[in-house]
């Protein structure tokens, strides 16, 4: 293919899918269910804050410090907004660990599990 043509084609590409790129833009909102688990140390977290079990926080290995996420427990529809500012869990199998006062929230301090969506909100 000539310069011209490549050129041309490349044009074309660009013309045919630009016109859908806000489409492209437009990725589903990060969601997940697993299971949670809840941790009340007091110590540091990985972004440098002091842990409160009383706060509405939470632990992720992969969503950036700052996100809030809505966590429902899928065997009692209560749900918490949540702020990520620590990394874990570090179990098999649980995808998120959140404060002492969020599993009160939830509904499972006493189990110290339990099957959980995760939503992240705006």
């Amino acid at each position: 293919m000539g310069r011209i043509a490549g050129a041309a084609f490349a044009a074309g590409i660009f013309f045919v899918t630009g016109g859908n790129a806000a489409l492209a833009d437009q990725k589903p909102k990060f969601a997940n269910t697993g299971m949670a688990s809840y941790y009340g140390y007091r110590g540091r977290t990985a972004n440098g804050e002091r842990h409160s079990p009383a706060a509405m926080t939470a632990a992720h290995r992969s969503l950036p410090f700052g996100t809030k996420v809505r966590v429902t427990n899928v065997s009692n529809g209560r749900s918490v907004v949540l702020r990520i500012n620590d990394r874990g869990p570090f179990v098999r199998g649980r995808i998120i660990d959140v404060s002492t006062a969020a599993a009160e929230s939830l509904g499972f301090r006493k189990r110290g599990v339990a099957k959980v969506q995760i939503a992240v909100v705006d």
